[in-house]
């Protein structure tokens, strides 16, 4: 019986993340490939007849690069300096458009320093410690509040889900910057703790 469980157990480690792999990857082609809308009936139709799957993750990587490229230079800016301005004008739409934009900025620009940084801070009391990622500081008014200071604002994720989470504003000297990348600590977070950055993957806890 014990080899049996040994073996199924080893069964479900190669055979899940495999599978939950696939199924993602499955996913955003599928996703990927609404593009293929875009494209005439005729080109859509010889498409689906012979199920070329995945030529829509190549036609939305091309209307990527068009897109950045005619944003990236001089009339491209003028254009989205416009269409920017007319649908911040739009009631409701103009809210909800700012706060997508205002964070899609922090997290994709080049300059932005959102999720570049590792660090241990001691949450949800003293004496536990978790990983959060550094996101900013806090305005002048926060602080004024907060009495001043030096203050970041962190993100501390849940595991093994690390989308969800808390936004909490500690102080920078309660804050230990880690070594590690971010794609390391968000890995140590999803497994759990399971994969240690640069040491061993399981540790046996002696009595």
């Amino acid at each position: 019986m014990l080899a049996i469980r040994k073996w199924l157990l080893s069964g479900l480690l190669v055979i899940v993340p495999l599978v939950i792999t696939l199924g993602v990857l499955n996913w955003i082609i599928g996703t990927l490939d609404q593009t293929l809308w875009l494209l005439p009936d005729d080109w859509q139709k010889w498409l689906f007849d012979h199920k070329v799957r995945g030529l829509g993750v190549l036609l939305t990587l091309a209307i990527l690069l068009v897109v950045g490229a005619v944003a990236s230079n001089f009339v491209g800016k003028r254009l989205l300096g416009w269409g920017d301005a007319v649908v911040r004008r739009i009631p409701v739409v103009r809210s909800i458009y700012s706060s997508v934009k205002q964070v899609s900025d922090t997290l994709f620009s080049e300059n932005g320093n959102a999720f570049r940084t590792a660090v241990l801070v001691q949450w949800p009391r003293d004496g536990l410690w978790t990983i959060a990622f550094v996101t900013g500081t806090p305005g002048a008014d926060v602080l004024e509040h907060m009495g001043g200071g030096d203050y970041l604002g962190v993100y501390v994720p849940t595991t093994p889900n690390p989308t969800g989470g808390y936004f909490v504003m500690l102080k920078r000297s309660d804050c230990i910057e880690l070594k590690m990348s971010v794609d390391d600590a968000l890995k140590y977070i999803v497994s759990m703790g399971v994969v240690v950055p640069g040491g061993p993957s399981t540790v046996a806890i002696k009595q």
